[in-house]
């Protein structure tokens, strides 16, 4: 297999160097911006958590609201009439079957 040089020498701009300690200032600059980084995420974070959480509590009262009439019916006596509760037995009538 034919290597491009041109092909290798585009990869070996992206390869690491010998690597040098960071310096002290270069630390410092990793550790602020780390640290802005987590900042920026957690108020995201909870923006987001503010955002469901308003959005779920609209849901709830939606449902809440519309079906208001539904559980003061619910609340309410049943109409007057005949109510029967309990367990019914109906006897079948038997028919012969005239066997030829």
């Amino acid at each position: 297999m034919r290597i491009d040089p041109e092909h290798v020498k585009f990869f070996n701009n992206f390869s690491r160097h010998a690597a040098r300690p960071m310096s002290p200032w270069q630390k410092i600059v990793a550790v602020v911006a780390g640290g802005g980084m987590f900042v920026l995420a957690l108020m995201f974070s909870v923006v987001l958590f503010a955002v469901v959480v308003t959005v779920g509590l609209g849901a709830w009262g939606f449902l809440w609201w519309k079906t208001r009439n539904l559980r003061k019916q619910m609340r309410d006596n049943p109409p007057d009439g005949l109510v029967l509760e309990g367990e019914v037995i109906r006897e079948g009538e038997t028919v012969d079957i005239d066997p030829r």
